[in-house]
């Protein structure tokens, strides 16, 4: 119990709060006076012991399960509960399912005698997920999404609907089959959640086991890294790196005004002729671009999102004009927020607007909504930089209509805080989009984030 107090503690202070080490001690020797028997006592315990302010209230309230077990649902022997004649119907029901799917059939045995999944199954699956890679909670949902597909459960729902139409042909009763429905529903939930608990305990372990080690540059942070407080002093120094990205902005544009001669191309183009005689060149003119933002807005991207939508209207004497739109399910476009508001205040509506919740990333989707009811956003002076990590949840990924706005707008543009090692790997489509961009920008910090947008600002 000791070990397991000491990552809790580590956990809570990497995701920034201040547990001194006397709060430890005194949370060690509460636990010794209180036991761990009562579960509510001995959360209470530590929770007066280790939690100073009430905003840190959640980040505890997330933690403990993790590390000290969540009161999982109990599974039902389905079997147990039936008549002897019913049992021998099931039995017969699961000998004919067909198919190739042994697998899934060996997944809906253990569903119906309520058997949770053993260790070393949760170890399997969790390597086959790649989840000892895992670097944030943030990404908790994605790796439970692999593990339910890699044990089977996203296509098992077909398997039962499957058993109960062949119950049915058997003879058994509307109101056997009805309960046993509800029954195998439940074991599945349990099943859910058992693997929910394995993938955060895993991450929060792993993120207690490097710690709350910071660079000294908050800049260099990772986005899925941040820590509450980090993001409202990164928020601050947005503004100060917005100031001087416009200021290198503004020198670039006078440098490009008509007129100015420009000496390199001069020299260049005299070449031809051995320098005689002198051709004057003159620097182009440089037009400020159009933008269109698309920024997935999904729990795993949010801050990257907000960010760059913060950027990018702090520097608006450098556009002509920027329409934007986030998405998460399907499209949606808050243009009109940043016209009446100041960046902060805008933003601050969006994600209000515009919470995580159960729904899923659907780019295609939203690729759709774009090109069928915002067309006219989109024109050969428009540059397009799509924000996100190309992950679709398996939906159709709309390429051609990704490759169709490459080719009716002047740039398109992808910025992705995922390394390109991962690109292709589970849901993401990342590898096919990148095909019909002009360029893929790393930004998983606000360095390389802010790079990005002057690089794409700068050019001609």
């Amino acid at each position: 119990m000791d070990a397991r107090l000491i990552e809790f503690i580590r956990a809570l202070r990497a995701s920034g709060l201040r547990v001194s080490l006397a709060e430890s001690q005194d949370a060690g020797e509460a636990l010794e006076a209180v036991g761990v028997a009562q579960r509510e006592r001995f959360r209470a315990a530590l929770r007066s012991t280790l939690v100073k302010e009430a905003r840190d209230q959640p980040v505890f309230d997330y933690f403990f399960p993790l590390f000290f077990g969540s009161g999982q649902p109990l599974m039902s022997d389905i079997p147990a509960d039936m008549t002897e004649e019913q049992r021998d119907v099931l039995r017969e029901a699961l000998m004919s399912l067909a198919g190739d799917a042994a697998a899934l059939r060996d997944l809906l045995r253990q569903l119906l005698e309520g058997q949770r999944f053993s260790e070393s199954q949760l170890q399997q699956l969790g390597e086959q997920s790649s989840l000892a890679e895992g670097e944030s909670l943030t990404q908790r949902r994605w790796y439970e999404r692999r593990m339910r597909r890699a044990a089977g459960l996203t296509e098992l729902e077909q398997l039962i609907q499957e058993l109960l139409q062949m119950l049915e042909a058997m003879g058994m009763g509307e109101e056997a089959r009805r309960q046993l429905h509800e029954m195998l529903q439940q074991n599945v939930g349990a099943l859910n959640e058992q693997l929910s608990q394995h993938v955060g305990s895993n991450l929060a372990q792993q993120m207690a086991a490097r710690g709350p080690e910071r660079p000294g540059d908050l800049q260099e942070v990772p986005f899925n890294r941040l820590r509450h407080s980090e993001v409202e002093a990164l928020r601050e120094e947005l503004q100060r790196l917005a100031a001087r990205l416009r200021t290198r902005a503004a020198l670039r544009q006078q440098q490009y005004r008509a007129g100015n001669p420009d000496p390199r191309r001069t020299l260049r183009a005299s070449l031809r002729n051995g320098g005689l005689p002198l051709e004057i060149r003159h620097r182009q003119r440089r037009r400020k671009p159009a933008l269109l933002l698309l920024c997935d807005l999904s729990t795993s991207m949010r801050h990257c999102a907000g960010f760059l939508l913060m950027l990018v209207y702090q520097l608006q004497d450098q556009v002509t004009r920027t329409s934007s739109f986030i998405f998460i399910d399907d499209l949606v476009e808050i243009s009109d927020h940043f016209a009446s508001r100041e960046p902060r205040d805008a933003l601050l509506r969006v994600m209000r607007e515009n919470p995580p919740g159960h729904y899923n990333t659907d780019l295609g989707r939203s690729l759709t909504t774009l090109c069928e009811r915002h067309a006219d956003c989109i024109d050969p002076r428009t540059t397009l930089i799509i924000l996100g990590d190309g992950r679709n949840n398996f939906n159709d990924p709309r390429l051609d209509l990704a490759q169709h706005l490459q080719r009716r707008s002047h740039r398109l543009f992808w910025f992705n805080p995922e390394p390109d090692n991962t690109w292709g790997s589970g849901d993401s489509d990342m590898t096919e989009y990148a095909r019909h961009a002009d360029g893929v920008y790393p930004v998983r910090t606000l360095r390389e984030l802010a790079g990005a947008v002057e690089e794409i600002l700068a050019a001609r």
